[in-house]
């Protein structure tokens, strides 16, 4: 593609006349070959700025940036007020706007947004559609399955991967939108079918600072440029950031809460620790519910994903087998069914709220007794630390505290948050190292016990201050038996 046609869409530039040959885009200059695009961006830990040199040195023949070094030569440059939205402008164009040529499925809130874009997964399966998932596990379509290390990848990413699940035959993606992604740009020139808001509870507050500031972040899913007149919306009415929202979109919306006033909604629920059962009511006629998932908040989720089906005018009958065949999800709730004589579920509930509803699911089926190990990770949200402490201990039979992901934090430093929030400390045990603390968890338990290992989930790996280390909480539990 010629550089012309890439920059000509930015608001800056019109019709500038530089045909230079680009065959690639990249914000990491050490990925720079001749031929490339370096756009220079402001992260976390770095400046891209700071490595233009480099990226000519790689062979970069043009770059993007918001400050031109004074003594420039060796590549085209192009000086912008913002790289990150320059970034997303540039590769929407370069891998020809895929979101167009797609149905793009968008769900945001602070927990669920996983489950979710499973049960819309199979929902759409069901109807014989050829699907993509882009999560926070992973992303993949087909049988391929790739790493994802961002819930919602970079706009560069982003553009590619949709444009490379639309090149082999995929017609919808479910994607997560996190609030990082819509407040830095990455979800730029992504233009949706279907946006779907879970809920809003505590979390991300080292980033948003304020709660007011994160849920801002997760509203602009909802509003232009990521919707037209064609998108619906559907909304979690149960909570009242929900109802808000409600109240404000210019879009359609299909709205779910507990009582026939919502769109969707479910009479005579019965939730076990093995299933969930029910009449759910839609605007296209009643489901009888079946799924193997469990707990009030997974209901909620299995109403938005059915929300979704009926905003794409999918049969009720595609809807039931959808939800029925999303069996489980990787670290939500996930039962290590070898153990047969006690209940050990992981989960990844890493905010109060979260590990509230999981507890509460859990207390449901009235287990013997229930054990919880869980930990909060480090360079994140302080203030979610001691809430977290007062949920676990004041629900759990047994509360074991321990570490997460540290990464530069002391563990000690981050468990003694946690334990400001937790009334009698006598009734819990400090553990850092959380191997020792889910085989004290397992030795600990009996027949009928409950044993919940909260915060990591899926992951396969724990971030400590100096080094990643391979670590899987259902590993190490099954290695316990």
């Amino acid at each position: 593609m010629i550089l012309s046609q890439l920059i000509n869409r930015l608001s800056e530039y019109k019709d500038p006349q530089i045909d230079i040959d680009i065959t690639g885009i990249h914000y990491d200059s050490r990925k720079i070959q001749p031929g490339h695009i370096f756009v220079a961006m402001r992260g976390h830990q770095t400046d891209g700025h700071r490595y233009i040199t480099d990226a000519i040195k790689n062979g970069a023949c043009a770059i993007v940036a918001e400050i031109i070094p004074e003594h420039s030569s060796g590549a085209t440059f192009i000086q912008v007020p913002d790289s990150r939205k320059a970034l997303a402008c540039i590769a929407k164009t370069f891998y020809e706007n895929p979101s167009h040529r797609i149905c793009l499925i968008g769900i945001t809130g602070t927990n669920g947004k996983t489950t979710t874009a499973y049960l819309i997964e199979n929902i759409l399966k069901a109807k014989g559609f050829a699907t993509g998932v882009i999560s926070t596990i992973e992303y993949r379509y087909h049988d391929k399955v790739f790493p994802n290390p961002l819930t919602t990848p970079e706009s560069l990413d982003l553009q590619r991967i949709l444009f490379e699940m639309y090149s082999n035959g995929i017609t919808h993606v479910i994607m997560e939108v996190s609030s990082h992604a819509l407040e830095l740009d990455r979800v730029q020139g992504c233009e949706y079918d279907v946006v779907v808001f879970t809920n809003l509870t505590q979390d991300h507050l080292d980033f948003h600072q304020t709660m007011e500031a994160y849920w801002q972040s997760k509203q602009k899913l909802f509003y232009p440029p990521y919707v037209s007149q064609k998108t619906h919306a559907v909304i979690n009415c149960y909570n009242r950031f929900g109802l808000e929202l409600k109240k404000s979109i210019q879009i359609p919306g299909i709205f779910i809460g507990q009582s026939e006033n919502h769109d969707i909604f479910c009479l005579n629920s019965a939730i076990s620790l093995s299933s969930i059962v029910g009449t759910v009511f839609t605007p296209k006629g009643k489901i009888s519910l079946e799924s193997p998932l469990t707990g009030y908040h997974n209901l909620q989720n299995i109403f938005c994903a059915t929300g979704v089906g009926i905003a794409l005018g999918i049969p009720i009958t595609d809807i039931a087998s959808g939800i029925l065949a999303t069996s489980s999800i990787p670290g939500r709730l996930e039962r290590l069914t070898e153990f047969t004589d006690r209940y050990v579920f992981v989960d990844y509930a890493h905010t109060p709220d979260a590990l509230e509803n999981v507890i509460q699911c859990i207390h449901q089926s009235m287990p013997k007794r229930l054990i919880t190990v869980f930990g909060c990770g480090g360079d994140r949200d302080r203030g979610k630390r001691p809430l977290m402490g007062k949920v676990a201990s004041s629900l759990s039979d047994i509360c074991i505290v321990t570490s997460d992901n540290p990464r530069s934090e002391s563990p000690e430093a981050i468990i003694n948050d946690i334990c400001e929030g937790i009334p009698d400390l006598k009734s819990c045990v400090i553990e850092p190292d959380r191997k020792k603390a889910i085989k004290l968890a397992i030795k600990a338990s009996c027949p009928e016990d409950v044993v919940l290992i909260a915060g990591k989930g899926h992951e396969t790996y724990q971030i400590l201050k100096d080094r990643t280390i391979a670590f899987d909480d259902r590993l190490c539990a099954l290695g316990c038996m």
